[in-house]
């Protein structure tokens, strides 16, 4: 019987097999589809809620308060929110007793001291702005017409417009729950690909499926398929939560609100696939250095200290504390693209910084496969980085 040749490319032999590993694991499966369905309702209770308006009833007890209530309902349609209907109740004691009943959601009364607004257990935000502003601006117009003038001559000069260099509408509310969405995103997948990396090395270790394996593929490339295949699993999920979400915001009709966020999207899902190469070497070396699943609790808090920092700092890192970590390998996957959500980052900086993480990945790709070809055969106990070191190969 002839021997059969090895496989031309036995790291692609690796990398097909993590895959396929992974693609008939139930757990991995339904968590990814636990997260779609997450990413879509999301994005539809956001369509909801932002195109759904409040309907308020205003108890008043007298004419004074029509003009009031009238500019407040005027306010409210001009933002194309709420609406506001006028429930007369006669008296400020039947306008108390209309709120505690929930049939009006505030009432609007004129005492002595000026103008109260009642609510039951709360009022409304918008709501409440939108009848002090109406009652600030009935108060200066009739205030300026018992001095012979207009309201508009004394408020003359004083408006304030907000201008935005980069053109456009205010994106803060959407640079901030993207920038959250990119850090908690990578800090999840990279700590489930990472430790899934790490358990499927010391299980092969414990089980001495690698001394099998080490007899057909060189350990080295054993490691080179197990970071290509996460990375590439990895690269797969990522994309497919993007995929949804475009989906998503188009159909929700949302897309032209954060079309202008594409591209910090696409430069993310290439830092992301980036930053988890710079570490799946890293997670393998941990798996290979352990005994018993228990090790790896306390050897991953390094790598976990880099990914919180990572997370940290893209939710709270500005300014040049987040611009210098956008040229950190691993942290530069969500500082890049969060800097690139604000608009004002020149293109070669996420092709210097893309290029600084690739570099990583690969020196420490090669300086983990030292580490790993000489741990992943120790069985008995686990290894520091230093004694695996000084093994021989």
């Amino acid at each position: 019987m002839t021997a059969r040749p090895p496989a031309a490319r036995p790291w692609w032999t690796v990398t097909a097999r993590e895959i396929a590993v992974k693609l008939r694991d139930r757990s991995f499966l339904l968590s990814t589809a636990a997260t779609l369905v997450l990413v879509a309702a999301s994005i539809a209770a956001s369509a909801l809620l932002g195109d759904r308006a409040a309907e308020h009833v205003v108890a008043t007890a007298g004419p004074e308060a029509a003009p009031v209530t009238a500019r407040a309902a005027q306010a409210l349609a001009d933002a194309g929110e709420d609406t506001l209907t006028v429930h007369s109740a006669g008296s400020a004691d039947a306008a108390r007793a209309a709120v505690a009943a929930e049939s009006a959601d505030a009432a609007l009364l004129l005492e002595l001291d000026g103008w109260t607004v009642v609510g039951r257990d709360g009022v409304d935000p918008g709501l409440g702005r939108a009848l002090e502003q109406a009652v600030a601006d009935a108060t200066l117009a009739a205030n300026a017409r018992a001095a012979g003038t207009t309201a508009e001559e004394l408020t003359a000069g004083a408006e304030v417009r907000t201008e935005l260099l980069a053109g456009g509408t205010d994106r803060g509310p959407v640079r901030l729950a993207m920038g959250f969405a990119f850090a908690l995103l990578f800090y999840l997948s990279a700590v489930v690909f990472g430790m899934a990396v790490a358990h499927s090395v010391l299980e092969e270790k414990q089980n001495r499926v690698v001394e099998i394996l080490a007899t057909a593929v060189p350990v080295r490339q054993l490691l080179h398929g197990k970071v290509l295949g996460n990375c590439l699993l990895a690269f797969g999920q990522i994309a497919l939560y993007a995929v949804v979400g475009l989906v998503g915001v188009n159909v929700a009709g949302t897309a032209a609100d954060v079309g202008w966020a594409l591209a910090a999207s696409g430069w993310f899902v290439a830092f992301f696939v980036a930053g988890f190469a710079a570490q799946a070497s890293v997670w393998a070396v941990l798996g290979s250095l352990a005994s018993r699943p228990e090790d790896l609790q306390s050897s991953t808090g390094p790598i976990l200290a880099v990914l919180v920092g990572a997370l940290f700092v893209g939710l709270y890192a500005e300014g040049a504390w987040l611009t210098a970590a956008s040229y950190v390998p691993v942290v530069s996957s969500v500082a890049m693209p969060v800097r690139m959500l604000g608009g004002d980052v020149a293109w070669w900086q996420p092709v210097l910084s893309l290029a600084v993480t690739l570099a990583a990945a690969w020196l420490l790709l090669r300086a983990g496969a030292r580490i790993y070809e000489r741990a992943v055969f120790q069985g008995g106990r686990s290894l520091s980085w230093r004694e695996a070191a000084r093994l021989e190969p």
